[in-house]
């Protein structure tokens, strides 16, 4: 790999660049921001900046991740995809779904290498979560809770919260879209999932103009009942999920890396490994990237897969609009 290139200049390119140069110390990496500006600030590990897709056309990039906002990836993959460039494109892979038939319709033509960076399941628990659900450790199941929340302003505290893409609608904010990887998950768990219900909601404390909780109430094929949490408001980080079946229960804490099994015959742990380096989630996405690059066994996510979740989120937002709360209504 001699030439590579991260369109966008947020958190997560800043990641992507880092792991891109320890994965390949002798590329070229070249960097793009989202609108082509020409950044004041530093640009870490990028060896050449550029202001255009048709400058970095021009360069013969062999891999180009898109990790700009949401509203852009289409607009931003698509001329890679046209040329035959492998595009690996951040979650949620578009904000919309006119976006994603465009993007589909560019590499249905194409035949492009594509993938979508829902690194959740190169968790090492996620991995062993799939093994354990697929081997019908529970036998029936009956129901699922997923749950994820963090306070916002947290995330980033460098920055203002509301100017983030999480905090904005222009730029494919809101939890439905930040905090997508659980319903990728999900549905790569359980199979495909069908809405009943959803409440959406708005509160005063962050003052933001997207959702900052959403909840979910799904089912499955089988008839199981899953209910999904999504929030931009707890101040302790939580993402756990449980799996209720008739032989006993999965518990399965995705920060702390660890599954427990709870039966008849009592509680025991399945996996535990949370001192685990949460960034070799996104260098094995990578590298299995280039698996698929190579036409080698690979558990890439698809843009099918990725378009389950564009699909259930436009359908959500569809039925369910947005109910605002206050102090001042809630009293």
């Amino acid at each position: 790999m001699d030439r590579i290139a991260v369109i966008g200049l947020g958190n997560i390119a800043i990641r992507h660049r880092r792991n891109l140069k320890q994965l390949f110390p002798n590329a070229k990496l070249y960097a793009m921001s989202a609108s082509g500006r020409v950044p004041q600030e530093p640009v870490n590990d990028a060896d050449h900046i550029v202001t255009s897709i048709e400058a970095l056309i021009e360069q013969h990039p062999q891999l180009v991740i898109i990790a700009s906002p949401a509203p852009f990836h289409t607009l931003h993959a698509t001329p890679f995809i046209k040329i035959g460039i492998p595009v690996l494109i951040e979650k949620p892979v578009t904000s919309n779904l006119d976006d994603l038939k465009q993007l589909e319709e560019a590499a249905n033509k194409n035949k492009t290498p594509l993938a979508v960076g829902f690194c959740m399941r190169y968790l090492p628990s996620a991995v062993e979560m799939k093994r354990l659900l697929d081997s019908g450790i529970l036998d029936q199941l009956y129901h699922a809770h997923i749950e994820v929340g963090q306070y916002l302003p947290d995330w980033r505290p460098n920055k203002d919260y509301r100017e983030t893409v999480s905090a904005r609608s222009d730029l494919g904010g809101g939890v439905l879209l930040e905090l997508s990887h659980e319903l990728d998950y999900a549905q790569w768990l359980l199979g495909k999932l069908t809405l009943e219900h959803a409440i959406l909601r708005r509160g005063d404390e962050l003052g933001l103009n997207v959702e900052d909780s959403v909840d979910m109430l799904l089912s499955t094929d089988q008839q199981a009942v899953v209910h999904l949490h999504l929030d931009f408001l707890q101040r302790v980080p939580y993402r756990q999920c449980r799996f209720v079946g008739s032989k006993g229960v999965l518990e399965w804490d995705l920060i702390g890396n660890e599954i427990r099994f709870g039966s008849a015959q009592g509680t025991q742990v399945l996996y535990s490994e949370p001192t685990w380096d949460k960034n070799e989630m996104y260098t094995t996405m990578v590298s299995d990237f280039i698996r698929l690059t190579n036409n080698q066994p690979n558990q890439c996510v698809s843009l099918t897969e990725a378009a389950q979740s564009i699909t259930l989120i436009e359908q959500i937002k569809r039925r369910y609009p947005i109910t605002v709360t206050s102090d001042e209504i809630a009293g």
